[in-house]
């Protein structure tokens, strides 16, 4: 019973460190790739933007008309480069730059990260693609405007 005990001890032990060094490598990359996404729209660079992305992301919102009925808006990959390009994220002041990128959880090929941005907070999935981290689902929500006083 004691060397069943140490084997499979020692067997938690291996897994835990194998485990740990590949996400530990994920996490980086899919950091990364928040990032790339984040500051490809504050600085306009559709490389970072395209590099961030699966082709065919959804990024998607809920909105709510004045009736109170909601609809669900959709953006694409081809949208949102097409948003950086004309530099739609330019405009905010460095000093108002919102960056924070949190990993929410990863199990294998997937992962959920949140990044919070001036004005909104982006829910992404991300999947390994071809070996490389890429996002392909976006659910989204503005933040509350301040009053400017």
């Amino acid at each position: 019973m004691k060397i069943f005990v140490k084997i499979i001890f020692l067997a938690a032990i291996v897994l835990a460190f194998s485990l740990q060094a590949q996400t530990a490598a994920d996490s980086a990359a899919i950091k990364k790739a928040a990032l790339d996404y984040v500051e490809g729209w504050y600085e306009g660079s559709t490389e970072r933007m395209e590099r961030a992305v699966h082709p065919e992301l959804a990024k998607r919102i809920v909105r709510t008309d004045q009736s109170g009925r909601s609809r669900l808006d959709q953006m694409s990959a081809m949208t949102l480069v097409q948003g950086v390009k004309r530099g739609g994220g330019k405009d905010t002041p460095v000093e108002q730059q919102q960056k924070d990128v949190f990993i929410l959880d990863i199990f294998q090929n997937t992962a959920s990260a949140k990044a919070i941005m001036s004005g909104w907070i982006d829910y992404m999935h991300l999947a390994k693609w071809n070996g490389e981290w890429k996002i392909v689902n976006v659910l989204w929500e503005l933040k509350p405007q301040k009053n400017k006083s």
